[in-house]
C-alpha cells in the first residue's frame, strides 16, 4: 500500500512517482518549495505542483495521464474558418508574465486560483532561466489569449491556457503544436484528462507508459533557438 511522503526544505529528491496514492488520484507528496531546482527534477520525474493558495504544496503524478502528440490536435473546420476570419497575430515569449497572471485569473463561478502570487514568482524565475515559455495571441495589440508551460527535452509540459476572446486559446494550441514539431518536441504533457481536452485530441495513457515516454524523450535534443522571444505566423 502506497503511503504520502513528506519533503523538507533540504530534501530535494521525490518518492517514485508510481508510490503516488489512487485516492486522492496521483497525490505523491506533500511541503518541499517551489524553488526551480525543486521544479525542475519534479517535472524531470513525471511530477508537478497543484495546490489552493491556503494548502500546503502539494506534489502529484496522476493515472491516467493526459498527452497530446504533436500533430495529432483536433482542429475542426468551423474552428479553421473562423480562425481564418480573424486578424489576429501570434507570438512566443514575448509577455511571459502577462499570460500567467491572465491564467491566474479566477474563471467563471471561481472565487480564487491555484495559480498564486507564490506559484507566478517561481515558474517566471523558470521563464528567466530559459525553462518556461509562453504562447501569445494578439489582437489590435491587446493580448487576448495563450498558454504557457516548461521545456523538458522533447516534452512541453502544459500548465495553463486562457482567452479573453472566444477560441482564442485554441489559437495558441494550434501554433504551439505547429511551433513544437518544428523545434523537434514529441510529446505534450497536459496532465489530467478533462473533456476539454478531449474535445481537442488528447489521450489517456497510463502513469507507467506516461512516464516510459518520459524517460525517452526527457534528454532529447531539440532546436537550440526553439525559444527566441518572436512574432510567428499561424498556419491554417
Amino acid at each position: 500500500m502506497n503511503s504520502l511522503s513528506y519533503l523538507n526544505q533540504d530534501q530535494q529528491d521525490f518518492p517514485p512517482a508510481e508510490q503516488a496514492l489512487s485516492d486522492p488520484n496521483g497525490l505523491l507528496a506533500v511541503g518541499g518549495d517551489l524553488q526551480p531546482e525543486r521544479l525542475l527534477n519534479a517535472y524531470y520525474n513525471g511530477i508537478f505542483p497543484w495546490f489552493n493558495q491556503d494548502d500546503p504544496i502539494l506534489w502529484w503524478s496522476p493515472d491516467p495521464r493526459a498527452v497530446f502528440v504533436p500533430g495529432n490536435l483536433k482542429i475542426s473546420r468551423s474552428l479553421l474558418k473562423y480562425l481564418k476570419k480573424q486578424q489576429w497575430t501570434y507570438s512566443i515569449n514575448k509577455q511571459f508574465t502577462a499570460v500567467i497572471q491572465a491564467c491566474a485569473a479566477p474563471r467563471a463561478k471561481q472565487d480564487e486560483t491555484w495559480i498564486s502570487n507564490d506559484i507566478q514568482q517561481a515558474y517566471l524565475k523558470l521563464h528567466h532561466q530559459g525553462h518556461a515559455h509562453s504562447i501569445e495571441v494578439w489582437e489590435d495589440g491587446t493580448l487576448i489569449g495563450g498558454l504557457y508551460g516548461l521545456a523538458i527535452g522533447q516534452v512541453f509540459c502544459g500548465e495553463s491556457m486562457f482567452h479573453l476572446r472566444t477560441n482564442a486559446s485554441k489559437a495558441a494550441m494550434i501554433l504551439l503544436q505547429q511551433h513544437l514539431i518544428r523545434c523537434g518536441f514529441k510529446l505534450i504533457d497536459a496532465q489530467v484528462v478533462n473533456p476539454h481536452l478531449d474535445s481537442l485530441g488528447a489521450k489517456s495513457i497510463t502513469r507507467k507508459d506516461f512516464l516510459a515516454l518520459l524517460k525517452h524523450l526527457r534528454d532529447g535534443n531539440v532546436n537550440p533557438n526553439s525559444w527566441l522571444t518572436a512574432e510567428v505566423p499561424i498556419e491554417l
